[in-house]
């Protein structure tokens, strides 16, 4: 009885090992897994990277498909809705935000510097004081100096108090850069669109540790949360809680 229950699974390391396409094995799990329970997937990823681990019918073949976080969603094979940083912030303070930006990388010193230091995506901002387009042995470089000078993390700081306002999260991840997004653009953003229709919603991921991108999601009151150490646990814990 009571309201149905969702099964939300994140992708990369959870459904498939780390960057890798999902095994034919754990997809047809999932598809076993549909007659039980409803099936959402959220990655944060764009669709088309997920349809490069899950398969090019990914959006078909499961009840929800929220790829960026959400940020692009789908139910039952059609797009219900999209959100975007450009739509979310407006021109003005985009513009506010990378001219401020490029003014603070152009006053950093470091050794080196090459290009796109800052990449505008669909839902984040990804700021680098280097620049994308450099070497590996300049990433590795410039990752050591980062170390020990706290360039990121400091103009991150500036970023923070300067547009306070304009409610952003910062994450440093990687080697060369940090991304910048709203706040609550996390995986927890696909959660309205399901949140009043289930009376339970579980969650299975693999980076729910504090800092990982699946912790807001796991720890949110809105999700019963599982941790996973990849496919074969994933399908191991959902076939003693669903079947």
């Amino acid at each position: 009885g009571g309201m149905p229950r969702l099964a939300l699974f994140d992708v990369d390391g959870t459904l498939t090992e780390p960057r890798k396409k999902a095994q034919e094995k754990t997809l047809g799990f999932l598809q076993e897994l549909r007659k039980t329970v409803t099936v959402g997937i959220v990655g944060g990823s764009d669709l088309v990277k997920i349809k490069e681990q899950l398969g090019d019918d990914a959006v078909e073949v499961y009840d929800y498909l929220f790829s960026e976080n959400g940020l692009v969603a789908h139910q039952g094979g059609k797009l219900i809705a999209t959100q975007s940083l450009k739509k979310h912030l407006g021109d003005e303070k985009l513009k506010a935000f990378i001219n401020f930006t490029l003014h603070e990388i152009a006053d950093i010193d470091i050794p080196v510097k090459r290009g796109t230091f800052i990449e505008f995506r669909n839902g984040m901002l990804n700021v680098s004081p280097i620049g994308r387009n450099c070497s590996q042995e300049e990433r590795d470089a410039f990752e050591a100096y980062d170390k020990e000078h706290g360039v990121r993390k400091a103009l991150v700081e500036k970023l923070r108090t300067k547009f306070a306002d304009f409610e952003l999260t910062y994450s440093i991840g990687g080697q060369i850069s940090f991304d910048v997004f709203p706040c609550g653009w996390d995986k927890t953003f696909c959660l309205r669109f399901v949140e009043s229709d289930f009376d339970e919603i579980h969650f299975f991921g693999d980076k729910t540790y504090e800092g990982g991108n699946d912790h807001e999601i796991f720890t949110s009151a809105k999700t019963i949360g599982h941790t996973t150490t990849g496919p074969e646990d994933t399908v191991k814990q959902c076939r003693e809680l669903f079947f």
